[in-house]
């Protein structure tokens, strides 16, 4: 479930919107001026900056799944592990 005070208070998500803002203002800058090729890199960044996000955020949940105990039917972690180890 998404917990937005901690997307907030992320700073991956501030990084991204960082970038995003500065992409968009670059892409501005060059419809502004009249230079496609500004516009076109602006455009550019702001698509890759959603992208490393999504990818960072995707790293980071496979790195939470993997490093989750297993748990037996009663829920207790330590049971298990003690199990384990008799």
């Amino acid at each position: 479930m998404i917990d937005i005070k901690t997307k907030l208070t992320s700073r991956k998500f501030w990084l991204c919107v960082a970038a995003f803002l500065a992409s968009i203002g670059t892409s501005i800058a060059g419809i502004q001026s009249g230079n496609a090729t500004i516009a076109t890199i602006g455009t550019v960044c702001t698509i890759i900056s959603a992208a490393i996000y999504a990818a960072a955020e995707a790293a980071v949940d496979v790195a939470r799944v993997s490093n989750e105990t297993p748990q037996d039917a009663s829920g207790d972690a330590a049971e298990t592990e003690g199990k384990a180890h008799a």
